[in-house]
């Protein structure tokens, strides 16, 4: 049975990457366009420039896109968790110690989701494992590097 939910790895990790992006993105455009909601819930955005509810939607919705599609999304995954993490810290931590207390569940869920994709990459289902199948000569394979997910 291990043998076939590691080979199954690659596609849940896929799956996963979807959805956290997905989800990720929602909340930017919440923020940026007033839509499902809104910031206020009634339809209302956030101010474009105001620090730091502006740039983290930014963050939000670019990063989540770009994780969602699987496209650089180590790099994004790594701009996502940084955003969420001084969400949390800056934002809710100084409000009580812990998440269920301060409301801070979403931002330390959606850290340690993104931190988990630095380190997993895309998975199945992502523009960035298309790319890395184009043959190309400046492409050499390391020989001491083996990828946590195949």
């Amino acid at each position: 049975m291990t043998a076939r939910l590691d080979g199954a790895q690659p596609y849940a990790l896929g799956l996963f990457r979807i959805v956290v992006g997905l989800l990720f993105a929602c909340h930017g455009a919440v923020a940026l366009f007033g839509v499902l909601g809104g910031a206020d819930g009634k339809g209302g955005t956030v101010a474009a420039g105001t620090w730091p509810n502006w740039y983290a939607a930014v963050i939000e919705l670019v990063g989540g896109t770009l994780v969602l599609l699987g496209l650089g999304t180590r790099v994004a995954a790594l701009v996502s968790s940084g955003a969420m993490a001084y969400a949390y810290f800056k934002v809710h931590q100084p409000q009580a110690l812990w998440p269920i207390e301060n409301s801070g569940e979403g931002a330390a869920m959606y850290c340690w989701s993104m931190f988990l994709l630095i380190f997993t990459g895309s998975g199945a289902f992502g523009v960035d494992r298309l790319l890395s199948r184009r043959p190309s000569a400046q492409r050499r394979p390391s020989a001491g590097q083996t990828p946590v997910a195949v």
